[in-house]
């Protein structure tokens, strides 16, 4: 499955019962080698890459930050590719459109660095404009790390409609001279408050093995959706039907979980919340969970085998519904680290315990 289409879904509304608390949605957008992430505090995430068409480039990665509200700044860190073992060079410098921009702030270490805000000004004039955009980065091996700027004005706009920029003198792309001051402010993080779980009763183990939950639950799910609780599927030969696990959330509501399908890197569970006693009434909260607490739901996947970019949520019981609490991606499929580089989020919360 291919990331953007596994973000999708992952992203999607499932139902009330999943659904954030009525606050700013998030985005997420991607254009040739640009990737950007908006979260529900307005805060902006922009990475870029390197050109995989171009002859043998180096992986590179560059992330622009930007806080919501009036004049905000953008912030530049740099990351070289080492998904492969490398040996990065000691020093870095920067040049754009054949202007040298002087050393990095470098962690040889690590690889990465963080540009001065004139680099920052020079790599987003370059980038967003007419022209073509050529921003290198060269080590003092004489090796050259080159960030395209394929898709890069695209996203950049897109930033700056999210946040409220637009025809104002801070906007990246279509400045203006509306007042800096009604671009709208950041938004606080939202709290969500993890409930106490109730104590399992001596009742619940035995509901594992219902064919009437089971009935209730491939009725109330899509079977596209979980594919392996379909009465035609064999999941393996020592587990002919899926089980289910059951967790007791409070009194009169359960969370009951199984697998719903497994691809070649990747492997989803069903979560539903049920009633305690028929009628079940199924209310699902996702279909690509990966591991759970009782409390909380979490999904992790790869958005490729090689495992350079994955998708990560989390749900958290607030004592009536399961609450979306985290969204993010680690941007593009680029080869720049194992488990990708980034962290770019569309949903941010502070989980209380």
């Amino acid at each position: 499955m291919r990331l953007s289409s596994l973000l999708l879904l992952l992203l999607a509304p499932l139902s009330a019962l999943c659904a954030s608390p009525p606050d700013l949605v998030g985005i997420d957008f991607s254009h040739h080698d640009w990737a950007l992430a908006c979260d529900n505090t307005r805060t902006c995430r922009a990475a870029g890459y390197q050109n995989e068409e171009a002859a043998d480039p180096l992986p590179v990665s560059v992330l622009l930050t930007r806080y919501g509200g009036p004049q905000q700044p953008i912030s530049a860190r740099l990351m070289l590719g080492q998904y492969d073992e490398t040996v990065l060079p000691a020093k870095l410098r920067m040049q754009v459109d054949g202007h040298d921009l002087g050393p990095l702030d470098y962690a040889a270490s690590a690889g990465t660095a963080t540009l001065s805000a004139p680099q920052v000004a020079a790599l987003l004039a370059s980038v967003s404009g007419p022209g073509a955009g050529h921003v290198v980065f060269t080590g003092d091996d004489q090796r050259q790390w080159t960030l395209s700027a394929r898709g890069a004005s695209a996203v950049l706009l897109k930033m700056d409609e999210f946040q409220g920029r637009l025809g104002t003198p801070g906007a990246v792309m279509r400045k203006g001279k509306r007042a800096e001051s009604s671009v709208p402010a950041a938004l606080p993080m939202p709290v969500v408050a993890l409930a106490k779980l109730a104590a399992a009763r001596p009742s619940d183990a035995a509901l594992a093995g219902s064919d009437a939950l089971r009935a209730a639950l491939v009725a109330a799910t899509p079977p596209d959706d979980c594919a392996a609780l379909q009465p035609d599927q064999t999941v393996s030969m020592d587990e002919p039907v899926v089980p289910l696990k059951l967790q007791r959330l409070s009194a009169d509501k359960l969370l009951v979980s199984a697998l719903c399908w497994r691809g070649a890197y990747n492997a989803g569970s069903g979560y539903w919340v049920v009633n305690a006693q028929a009628p079940y009434e199924p209310q699902l909260v996702t279909h690509f969970g990966t591991d759970d607490d009782g409390r909380s739901i979490s999904g992790s996947h790869k958005g490729r085998g090689l495992g350079d970019c994955w998708s990560m949520n989390t749900w958290g019981w607030d004592g009536k519904r399961f609450v979306a609490t985290s969204a993010t991606t680690t941007g593009l499929c680029r080869l720049v680290a194992a488990g990708g580089a980034w962290d770019l989020p569309t949903r941010v919360t502070t989980v209380r315990e």
